[in-house]
């Protein structure tokens, strides 16, 4: 199960991404499909989901109704940081919820408002976490690297890289 701790630094890691890859199942022919999406929540909800807006004409508003397992992938270069996520995905009909958490950027989208009938409202129940967080600065990870090559030894002491089980799991 998650603690407070874990959950804070998820959401710490995941906040300020713009983009996560957001990757369903095609259920034809199994491929999986990624497409850039942006994560709507301004914190994590205490129930332990992230919130997406998808259009219902899309592929992956279907793939997600027949296979509801989907991976959102983030990743901060420039931080060093990378997390991928494990979840439950369903069209909500949370209108409040909707309306919540409609913007400006997303109204780009959506010209039609967050009453278009081609709107999907997409929740994604966290069922599982793993992030990769480099704090070392790049100098000293090019020396570990360096060394890893050099002595045929993988490089240690690159950072934390945790996975957090959430309370759906």
């Amino acid at each position: 199960m998650s603690t407070p701790e874990d959950r804070q630094q998820l959401w710490q890691l995941i906040k300020d991404i713009k983009f996560a890859m957001f990757t369903t199942r095609h259920p034809a022919n199994g491929h999986l499909h990624s497409r850039p999406m942006t994560t709507q929540n301004k914190r994590l909800d205490e129930d332990d989901r992230l919130w997406f807006f998808m259009s219902r004409g899309g592929d992956s508003v279907d793939d997600l109704a027949r296979e509801p397992i989907v991976n959102v992938s983030y990743a901060d270069p420039g931080k060093d940081s990378y997390v991928s996520v494990t979840g439950h995905a369903q069209v909500s009909d949370n209108q409040a919820k909707a309306h919540e958490l409609w913007n400006k950027a997303t109204e780009a989208w959506f010209p039609g408002g967050v009453d278009d009938p081609d709107v999907a409202l997409v929740e994604v129940r966290i069922t599982h976490a793993h992030y990769w967080d480099v704090k070392e600065n790049k100098l000293t990870q090019l020396f570990k690297i360096a060394k890893a090559a050099a002595t045929g030894k993988p490089p240690t002491g690159m950072g934390e890289s945790r996975e957090v089980r959430m309370n759906a799991s």
